[in-house]
């Protein structure tokens, strides 16, 4: 361990290309480059020019898993471009689009990246059907899943890629039977939810380390509106000027950006979101898993799996008792008038706060856009984990330090983040020299 190289390249089995160098000489880390090698895809560029009609279908194509997310944010900002405030019937059934994404996406995440972890498994597929807790959970994810897609998809029309979220409202509306089937669905997947958050919350990983957490202040944490604040100080980060206050850091050898704020590191997610704003939890969430929900504010990276399962049970008791009084007039949607503006949108996505800015001219043609992830948000944060894993190791262990073990404890520290390089497991292959 006097000098090593650990070097991982071309990384299978991920959402995305991921590679990464740790240095280490005389038993210290000299450096971590946590290196997203994904290729350009110029979303930003390609709708230049563009009517702004089309940027939330163009831009809800960054990504699959969250493009729910990727439409609303982008719906709002060319809304607040134009000046337009939506109805309180459609900001509701937004807020029920969100929900069905996040116990989809965070049912994937938890289900099939992290829980194979938590088992001693190398993935789903080795789950023992004549195990009954593997059995048990194994099952669980194809309902939980199922429950979120149908959610989406009754006020969507798909749950991917959603083609009936329109600026201005809604282009059809499910029908008063399928409301009920959704909220039918729900009620039966919530009690497997309290298994998911049991196993999450007995898991013996830790990693703490302080550091700043920015997440959305809600008043019913249903991820839409909000303001955006910072764990320390109760900084805000005001949605006109988060350009100006969200830093970018050039990483040469990462074709991602990072950002800072006030010249400094930051985690987005849920577990970022459970720390600042757990109070406004649905009140049947806050009573039936308080002895959880305890657990937070807290520093530990791998809470925010923990944390991912709350806001489960959360999306499902919100959705539940908004379906419950749902009454929907078919209005039709708004045709908006273009005109030259500037607007922003920012929601909480499932991996961590996420920014649209765009700019339309007197046509309504797009002239600049920006989009802000979650993961390049992380991206420092992630890296400096990584640091602190290792050289935790390394001051423990000296020169016997397990190079497998340690490999293994970077994929599980990676996969706690939910970073959009998701895999499925053990995807590192580490040349030690």
């Amino acid at each position: 361990m006097h000098q090593v190289n650990l070097s991982i390249k071309n990384l299978s089995k991920i959402e995305g290309h991921l590679d990464m160098d740790v240095i280490i000489e005389d038993n210290k880390v000299k450096d971590v480059q946590f290196k997203i090698m994904e290729n350009k895809r110029f979303f930003e560029k390609a709708i230049l020019g563009k009517p702004f009609a089309v940027v939330p279908q163009l831009l809800s194509r960054i990504c699959g898993t969250c493009s729910v997310a990727h439409e609303m944010a982008a719906i709002e900002a060319v809304e607040d471009a134009l000046g337009y405030k939506p109805s309180d019937q459609t900001i509701t059934l937004r807020k029920l689009m969100m929900y069905g994404m996040m116990i989809r996406d965070h049912a994937l995440h938890l289900y099939i990246f992290s829980l194979p972890d938590i088992l001693n498994k190398d993935s789903i597929l080795d789950f023992d059907e004549n195990n009954e807790l593997e059995h048990q959970l194994l099952h669980d994810m194809f309902e939980v899943k199922k429950a979120g897609n149908y959610l989406s998809t009754i006020f969507g029309g798909r749950a991917v890629h959603a083609p009936f979220v329109s600026i201005g409202g809604f282009l059809k509306y499910p029908a008063p039977e399928e409301i009920q089937k959704s909220r039918d669905e729900l009620l039966k997947i919530r009690k497997k939810i309290f298994l998911l958050m049991k196993v999450f919350d007995e898991c013996e990983f830790s990693l703490e380390r302080e550091t700043k957490f920015v997440a959305m202040k809600t008043k019913d944490y249903s991820f839409l509106e909000g303001e955006v604040l910072c764990s320390e100080g109760g900084f805000c980060v005001q949605e006109k000027y988060f350009r100006q206050q969200l830093k970018e850091v050039v990483i040469p050898y990462s074709t991602a950006k990072a950002y800072q704020i006030l010249g400094q590191e930051y985690m987005v997610g849920s577990l970022a979101r459970m720390n600042i704003n757990h109070e406004a939890l649905h009140e049947n969430t806050k009573k039936d898993a308080a002895k959880y929900i305890a657990k937070f504010p807290s520093h530990d990276i791998y809470k925010n799996n923990l944390a991912q399962a709350i806001e489960i049970l959360h999306s499902i008791d919100h959705a539940v008792e908004i379906l419950k009084n749902l009454k929907i007039q078919n209005n039709p949607v708004n045709k908006l008038t273009p005109k030259e503006g500037e607007g922003v949108g920012v929601i909480e996505a499932p991996r961590g706060t996420l920014y649209h800015y765009v700019a339309l001219d007197k046509e309504g043609l797009v002239t600049d856009a920006e989009v802000v992830v979650p993961t390049a948000q992380n991206q420092n944060n992630i890296e400096n984990d990584i640091r602190h894993l290792v050289q935790d190791r390394l001051d423990r262990d000296k020169d016997k330090m397990d190079k497998e073990k340690v490999k293994f404890e970077i994929e599980k520290l990676i996969r706690a983040y939910d970073p959009c390089m998701s895999c499925a497991t053990h995807f590192l292959e580490i040349n030690w020299k």
